[in-house]
């Protein structure tokens, strides 16, 4: 199993300790580029792939690195929406 498939298991199995780092592995991986929008961008990020032009915005975690599981639902059905997973 790649690297790329463990991830994607680890993400559809919906963990309560998924973190940020392993999401920008995953979306590296699949072709996304972070975009950072300047200096007041803070914790919003925002991650495009652009061969399709598709945009995944989303706040990074402050206090622990873990993703809150609507942030996880929301990555899943972005990324099946587009055919990646």
């Amino acid at each position: 199993m790649s690297r790329r498939e463990k991830i994607i298991a680890r993400l559809l199995s919906r963990p309560r300790d998924f973190n940020y780092s392993e999401l920008e592995t995953l979306l590296l991986i699949l072709g996304y580029e972070e975009v950072k929008t300047g200096k007041t961008s803070g914790s919003r990020r925002a991650f495009i792939l652009p061969s399709k032009k598709h945009i995944i915005r989303l706040h990074k975690p402050h206090m622990g690195k873990e993703l809150r599981s609507y942030q996880i639902d929301y990555i899943i059905h972005e990324l099946k929406k587009e055919n990646l997973i």
